[in-house]
């Protein structure tokens, strides 16, 4: 069983099995993302995979190479690891260079400083101490750490997590540190980015619920791709209004912070912990409930419970569904619902569109009396008054 899997306790009261049933949840995550679906499926989330980038080792680069070689030149006085996958790509690569066993020696010596307990995890399986671990898992708490201290003389080796730490590496080298970056992957677009094109658009017409991502070069991925296809600011607009941001941590967020993009995370940076959040935050904030025709209904994502039922709806009668019912009981003109339809008000025969959509909308409900007629003038919940929760 993986750590993922580990890290899921389905017993807890926070999470139960079906806190995300009726919730589309787009994941961005390319390494693991099975598990991570697994996870919010699990609960009964809708998941819709679309990777946003690759990971590309860098085991025969020459760049590579040449730091390896610049830290064994002389001795290193600490290390700064800011993943996992990249400690142990960079030993990988040296034990195919025949130099494995001399870098362990020289890291051996030095005090290593791993960013969170996943780097910590892979410094420890390659036989070598930890020194000191930042609580919140950031490279600026490592760097406050190394600042508070004379730098001055001191080699201090980081290894790179797929793109440059400009201000981090330029903050210890003007304390007077000799800095050796150490590229081991770098990240590129996925392969192939119609899925990521997809949930882009997906997001901006409201089609998913909210988007994980679990890594910031995802978040700038998926950034790029919208702004390649001059989307970027209804993306960002979404990200502010209906969709929910997830980030795995306060580093994945921080390209949508600046953004000001509100971001639910979790305490602890892992994929067991999001999923939970997750399970807790759609809920919360992604449901109305409403009382009509004498029936309870929770609206959530792409589905309804009807009585506890729940029973997923097709975008146009969900569309019309949450429509009327941010005003219970009041009537909502056809051409008001030909609005929010799929399509917009553009679209062919928009006045049959809205009778087509009503009644799959009946018909999904299943009892009669929750939608009327009201003649010539429109639509309504059944309700007496305004009963949503």
């Amino acid at each position: 069983m993986t750590a993922a899997l580990l890290d899921d306790p389905l017993t807890s009261p926070e999470t139960a099995p079906d806190a995300l049933a009726g919730f589309t949840i787009g994941v961005t995550a390319t390494r693991r993302r099975e598990e991570f679906a697994a996870l919010l499926e699990r609960r009964g989330a809708r998941v819709v995979l679309a990777p946003a980038i690759r990971l590309v080792p860098l085991a025969e680069d020459a760049g590579l190479l040449a730091a390896t070689r610049q830290c064994l030149d002389a001795p290193v006085h600490d290390v700064v690891v800011t993943t996992g996958v990249g400690l142990r790509g960079w030993m990988a690569a040296a034990e195919g260079w025949g130099l494995c066993t001399e870098l362990a020696a020289h890291l051996a010596s030095a005090r290593i400083l791993p960013r969170g307990p996943k780097a910590r995890g892979a410094v420890r399986a390659a036989g070598l101490s930890d020194h000191w671990t930042p609580a919140t898992e950031s490279c600026d708490e490592i760097k406050q750490y190394l600042l508070a201290q004379d730098l001055r003389g001191r080699r201090i080796v980081v290894q790179l997590h797929g793109e440059p730490l400009i201000g981090f590496i330029a903050a210890l080298r003007a304390a007077g540190a000799t800095v050796i970056e150490v590229p081991v992957y770098r990240w590129l677009p996925y392969r192939d980015p119609s899925p990521l094109r997809r949930l882009i658009t997906q997001a901006i017409s409201g089609s998913v619920d909210a988007v994980a991502f679990t890594s910031a070069p995802a978040v700038l991925a998926m950034l790029n791709a919208a702004r390649a296809e001059h989307l970027e600011d209804s993306l960002i607009d979404a990200f502010r209004g209906s969709v929910m941001a997830a980030c795995v941590g306060p580093v994945t967020a921080a390209p949508l912070v600046a953004r000001n993009v509100p971001v639910i995370q979790p305490e602890r940076s892992r994929l067991g912990a999001l999923a939970r959040t997750l399970a807790r935050h759609l809920p919360e904030h992604g449901v109305t409930r409403v009382t009509a025709g004498s029936h309870e209904l929770e609206i959530r994502g792409h589905a309804v419970a009807v009585d506890g039922d729940l029973k997923p709806l097709p975008p146009a009668p969900m569309a019309v569904l949450k429509r009327l019912a941010e005003r219970p009981g009041h009537v909502v003109a056809r051409s008001e619902l030909r609005v929010v339809l799929p399509g917009g008000p553009a679209r062919e025969s928009a006045e049959h569109a809205v009778e087509m959509a009503v009644t799959r909308l009946r018909r999904a409900l299943g009892p009669a009396g929750i939608v009327e007629t009201v003649v010539k003038r429109g639509y309504r919940l059944a309700c007496d008054r305004l009963e949503v929760r």
